[in-house]
């Protein structure tokens, strides 16, 4: 089981249907059941995630199928769907 308070956003996102959507900070807290934290209106906090410093929001985030990113007003977060990669086609050769 896991220990991401962020879990209900994942939960929230893989129920989704749209590709793209954009949610607002109040929609978010609902949706968690917390508030964020003012760091939250920075646009590196929803996007930036390293190996070392893994951001609980990130991952939560990215395990729902989306990436996301702050929108210009500072007040909303968009949420785009990961694109799956898709295997090559692999070229029919004679004797494959």
């Amino acid at each position: 089981m896991s220990d991401n308070k962020f879990d209900p956003l994942r939960d929230y996102l893989m129920q989704q249907t749209s590709d793209d959507l954009v949610l607002t900070y109040d929609e978010i807290e609902d949706i968690v059941g917390f508030a964020l934290p003012r760091a939250a209106q920075r646009a590196e906090w929803w996007f930036d995630d390293t190996p070392e410093h893994p951001k609980l929001q990130r991952i939560a985030v990215r395990d729902g199928g989306y990436d996301a990113k702050r929108m210009p007003d500072a007040k909303s977060v968009r949420f785009t769907r990961i694109q799956e990669r898709r295997p090559s086609k692999r070229l029919g050769y004679p004797g494959d």
